[in-house]
């Protein structure tokens, strides 16, 4: 049994359990995206960790998706002062507060901490005409507003901001590109499999799975260094100069005392300590990025300093 099965067939147990580990949870985790998401893979494996490090007994996980995590954003900031929520985000909700119509921004909520990091994958499907992303360039040139290039974010997302970075590389005005959006990786996975999307991206984890058994193959990824495992170039390998990578952390609701704050600081820091989050980390192929508290919550500035920028060099930011 390797090293993701370890660890899921406790959340298999606490999901199935009685009603004991769910009427009265320590915490209760927020995913603002679909079942099968990258956030929804990744709260679901804090939550099995923090059981089983004894960090935090039956974690309640739930999916409140809408709006590009948008309408999840807005419930933990109507949740102000409950020290037992906390809401799964990444580069996603950084994004979509550039795109979506609602009031309320990460500015208003408590930073935690930021857990990990990975990169998006371009990947189609096995049979696919795409055997090499010199393929897929040279196609995406020819028709740019024909190939459907799928993403499980809304505009401003990693998956969106990726694919739009690759099309400025390859000489493809962003604006042109036909950019096809899914509510969570999911849902693109869906839409890939079944061709409804010439390709997609996404991050690894995501798509980790049918990456393995042959369903889906790499044409490249958008970090710094191969990913081990998989055969497939860096973008940059490839001639297309874009380094990006997806992040994910915690947030909790706004109004937080002293004491609420610290005992959430304490508890992440202490599942990252755990070695069941680090197998879970070593067998999703993530990368540690832990990064806590104030030094966060400038980091969440700093992304959206940055999303800002890149969708006006992109000419997207209308």
């Amino acid at each position: 049994m390797d090293r993701r099965s370890l660890l899921t067939a406790p959340l298999a147990v606490l999901l199935a359990g009685g009603c004991a580990a769910r009427d009265d949870p320590e915490l209760r985790l927020m995913v603002p995206n679909a079942p099968g998401s990258g956030y929804d893979i990744t709260a679901r494996t804090v939550a099995t960790a923090m059981d089983v490090a004894a960090v935090s007994r039956g974690v309640e996980v739930f999916n409140l998706p809408g709006a590009g995590g948008m309408v999840g954003l807005r419930r933990l900031v109507y949740e102000r002062g409950n020290g037992s929520l906390l809401m799964l985000m990444g580069l996603g909700i950084v994004g979509a507060q550039h795109t979506t119509p609602i009031s309320v921004t990460l500015g208003d909520v408590t930073p935690v901490a930021r857990l990990i990091e990975e990169p998006e994958v371009v990947v189609v499907t096995r049979d696919s005409p795409l055997r090499d992303l010199d393929a897929l360039v040279r196609a995406w040139r020819a028709d740019p507003g024909g190939l459907a290039v799928g993403g499980g974010s809304s505009p401003g997302g990693p998956d969106h901001l990726a694919a739009m970075l690759m099309a400025k590389a390859a000489g493809i005005a962003p604006p042109t590109v036909r950019y096809a959006q899914h509510d969570g990786g999911g849902v693109l996975l869906a839409a890939v499999l079944s061709a409804r999307v010439a390709v997609g991206v996404s991050s690894l984890g995501e798509v980790a799975g049918q990456i393995d058994s042959g369903q889906l193959r790499v044409l490249a990824t958008t970090g710094q260094r191969r990913v081990a495992g998989i055969d497939a170039p860096t973008l940059r390998e490839t001639g297309l100069d874009v380094l990006f990578a997806n992040w994910r952390g915690l947030v909790a609701p706004p109004g937080l005392d002293a004491p609420a704050t610290a005992a959430l600081g304490t508890a992440v820091s202490r599942l990252r300590g755990s070695d069941p989050w680090q197998q879970a980390i070593a067998g999703h192929r993530w990368t540690d990025s832990y990064l806590a508290g104030a030094d966060f919550g400038e980091f969440l500035r700093e992304q959206d300093a940055r999303v800002t920028q890149i969708l006006t060099e992109l000419g997207l930011d209308s």
